[in-house]
């Protein structure tokens, strides 16, 4: 792999200038909405960088600083010393001078107009809020931002400060990291993995609540990567540990939080000169993603969770469900959700796609290369029977429950990030039905979630609707439907009842034997809990 500049290699002194400097010009994530406005600014986080462009025309030390750092432009050394400690920066490797010398290393500015003693970036530095609204900065390398007309690959074609297309590029920011960001449970914890850092998204999350954290990858230049995103955050530094899955912590204690965004990708063999390190696990279909879970408990304290993205198959014949839930490991509770299921062909091409396999509208190697490569991605799933894969979350919580509850399901509705506390509180739902027999269940008392909504579905004019539904409008914005009972129980559970109370009420005003709503009613009032409808809460004093 050829890559075309060092990477910086700053004191901790001088990313704290650095820092201080990019906070000065507002190179902040508002300080770019601000400048670019929402379109532009959204399309750049698809690394479409016309917009942004054309919005930095006017120049001052925030435009100079999109351009070298977001869009891959040099600027003049004047502009970059307006903006940044430049001596500094260039000495440090943030920033190199460009030649002056011969066409094809001339340095230009948008439009064709000379720049005089230029300089360009060195790396990538995408700026990045943090949960509490901090100023963050992802370093990664030039062209890598996930997405965007070329893909991964080759970022939009061939360029002198790009590296070639290869294995150990270091990607920035992308859907899926932010979404595992999200997904993550937050708490003060003594220990934390972040497996398969990359640009170190995960572990500059968990420093901020985690005492010690350890960052693995694969690739080397990811693990100085994230070094860098550490350092130019302001956060504490991690571990980093070179490795394989679980190879580097092998011989430790326990996590009581492990994170991965891994190269789930189902991609067909290849050797690892081929391999891209950042998307393809090297092994055969999903196998990645099963080690993953499967391994976690050896590693997890009791409560602990491990958290990841994943694309599992389809396969003829066989439930996902069931596929993924046998990965689970004894003594853990686990949550597995599919977002998203795509055929195999449109696997194949999205992936294609990624790896800069087309550019300007056309595929790299011609209509011929294309299709072998297409034909190879077809083949290796028509010999495992795959007909799709799906993508989603998998949770898994460390239990010394005697029954583990492990539960699969789909959906691929609009849910509201962050979800971390959706996920902590889905666990704890799970203790409770599993610690509260039906008995008990009737003494406690309920009250219905912040915003639900009831929506009765039917005919205009009918006397009775044919359909009642709950729905959240927070967190996973589920929908379930509800009988006349489920729903006039849901519709009084404010906490001051018992649900024995209640359906005792109920059946007075419907004319139902008590008793057999009693026996009759526990199963939906279950479901209502544990999809986070209803709220077990302490009686009240």
């Amino acid at each position: 792999m050829t890559h075309p500049f060092p990477l910086p290699e700053p004191t901790p002194e001088a990313a704290d200038r650095l820092r201080a400097a990019l906070l000065d010009a507002r190179f902040t994530a508002d300080g770019l909405l601000d400048l670019l406005g929402a379109p532009a600014y959204a399309a750049l986080s698809r690394s479409e960088t016309v917009p942004a462009s054309r919005a930095t025309r006017g120049g001052g030390p925030l435009a100079t600083l999109v351009r070298l750092f977001l869009l891959r432009q040099p600027v003049s050394a004047e502009q970059a010393y307006a903006a940044l400690p430049g001596e500094e920066a260039l000495a440090d490797g943030w920033l190199v001078r460009v030649e002056q010398t011969g066409d094809e290393t001339r340095a230009r500015v948008p439009y064709g107009a000379d720049v005089p003693d230029a300089v360009r970036a060195t790396v990538d530095i995408r700026p990045y809020s943090g949960p509490a609204g901090q100023d963050w900065w992802i370093v990664s390398d030039l062209g890598r931002a996930v997405g965007g007309a070329a893909g991964a690959g080759r970022a939009g074609g061939p360029a002198p400060e790009l590296p070639d297309p290869g294995a150990d590029v270091v990607l920035g920011v992308g859907g899926a990291s932010t979404t595992l960001a999200g997904l993550t449970v937050r708490g003060p914890v003594a220990r934390a993995l972040d497996l398969g850092t990359g640009s170190g998204i995960q572990a500059l999350h968990a420093a901020q609540h985690a005492a010690h954290v350890v960052a693995t990858d694969l690739n080397p230049r990811a693990l100085r990567m994230t070094r860098l995103t550490l350092a130019l955050s302001g956060a504490a530094p991690a571990d980093l540990r070179e490795g394989s899955l679980f190879e580097p912590v092998a011989d430790e204690g326990p996590f009581d939080l492990i994170v991965s965004n891994p190269p789930f990708v189902i991609s067909p063999a290849r050797g690892a000169e081929d391999r891209l390190t950042y998307r393809d696990g090297g092994m055969s279909g999903d196998d990645l993603c099963r080690t993953l879970v499967e391994r976690a408990a050896d590693h997890l304290a009791d409560g602990g969770y491990c958290q990841l993205l994943a694309n599992w198959e389809h396969r003829e014949g066989e439930d996902w469900r069931d596929r993924v839930t046998s990965w689970v490991p004894p003594g853990c509770d686990a949550w597995i959700v599919q977002r998203e299921v795509q055929d195999v062909a449109q696997y194949a091409e999205l992936w294609l796609r990624d790896a800069g396999d087309h550019v300007g509208g056309e595929h790299a190697d011609g209509p011929e290369g294309y299709a072998v490569r297409y034909g190879a991605w077809l083949d290796e799933f028509e010999a495992r029977g795959t007909t799709a894969v799906g993508f989603g979350w998998i949770t898994v919580r460390a239990t010394s429950a005697e029954t583990p509850s492990v539960i699969a399901e789909e959906w691929p509705h609009p849910v509201e990030q962050p979800l971390g506390d959706v996920v902590r509180a889905h666990f704890d739902r799970q203790d409770f039905l599993r610690g509260t027999d039906d008995a008990a269940l009737l003494s406690w008392h309920f009250r219905l979630a912040d915003e639900v909504v009831q929506e009765q579905v039917g005919l205009p004019g009918a006397e009775d609707p044919e359909h009642v539904v709950l729905r959240q409008h927070r967190g996973m914005r589920r929908a379930t439907k509800v009988d006349t009972v489920g729903a006039g129980f849901a519709g009084v559970c404010d906490g001051s009842l018992p649900a024995g109370r209640i359906l005792d009420a109920i059946a007075q005003l419907l004319g139902e034997d008590p008793v057999r709503l009693r026996d009759s009613t526990p199963e939906q009032i279950r479901e209502l809990v544990a999809q986070g409808f209803l709220l077990p809460v302490p009686e009240p004093s």
